[in-house]
């Protein structure tokens, strides 16, 4: 049930892009490159799928989005702060118009008192305007939570670009 929604999404999300001319890049990290899954089993998805980061690591959101260390230090990886820089940093390091980002805890473990297991921060951007970020709590075991966010990203780009 939850394939045939994601697919329905991503179709969506591709008319969309395909219509406009523009191509999409994804940041992700809880999510370890689900949402660019979801996207190229998505047919005629090379025509407006740039590329996709997994930058699971801080080292990583560092090296392929940009992302300062001391934002990292600052706000923790899991923020709106660093969710908004993955966004700017995947359009920046690409050729596409629109981005996506999510970071999160999927838990089962990794979470606290602040940020419990299920913390996920969803970004999403047009190159040149500002990012338009949203934090959810989302319930579940660590697929669920996945699968959630990565529900979450696609829906929030169609609203964004409709």
């Amino acid at each position: 049930m939850i394939d045939s929604v994601l697919d329905s999404l991503s179709a969506r999300l591709g008319d969309l892009l395909l219509n406009n001319g523009l191509f999409v890049a994804t940041a992700e990290s809880c999510t370890g490159g689900g949402v660019a899954e979801i996207i190229t089993r998505t047919p005629g998805s090379s025509g407006w799928f740039e590329r996709g980061f997994v930058s699971y690591s801080n080292t990583s959101k560092h090296e392929l989005l940009g992302i300062g260390t001391g934002m990292l230090e600052k706000y923790g990886a899991v923020s709106r702060e660093v969710a908004e820089a993955m966004v700017s940093g995947a359009i920046k390091n690409s050729h596409a118009q629109t981005g996506l980002a999510i970071t999160g805890i999927a838990g089962p473990a990794g979470g606290s008192d602040e940020k419990p297991a299920g913390t996920v921060w969803i970004a999403w951007q047009i190159k040149n305007n500002d990012p338009v970020c949203k934090h959810f709590l989302f319930h579940g075991d660590r697929k669920q939570v996945r699968m959630q966010a990565c529900q979450e990203a696609l829906q929030g780009l169609i609203n964004l670009l409709s």
